[in-house]
């Protein structure tokens, strides 16, 4: 049976503790990136094609129309 929490470490020992609970393979640490570490250009590469000017007003109004 697997379980996920979150914990919030207010105390370096506790850190400590998790370690020793993870060295005896008892739980599983997954540790998280900071929201600034994340490199969003890398995330998203690729995700939007590079398009000209005129060819994205078309899309836009294409989209736009539909809605209407």
């Amino acid at each position: 049976m697997t379980k996920t929490v979150k914990i919030d470490i207010i105390n370096e020992k506790a850190e400590r503790l998790l370690q020793d609970l993870e060295l005896l393979e008892l739980i599983r640490v997954h540790r998280d990136a900071p929201p600034s570490a994340i490199n969003w250009a890398d995330r998203y590469k690729g995700a939007m094609l590079k398009l000209e000017i005129g060819e994205i007003d078309r899309q836009l109004n294409q989209l736009r129309n539909e809605w209407e």
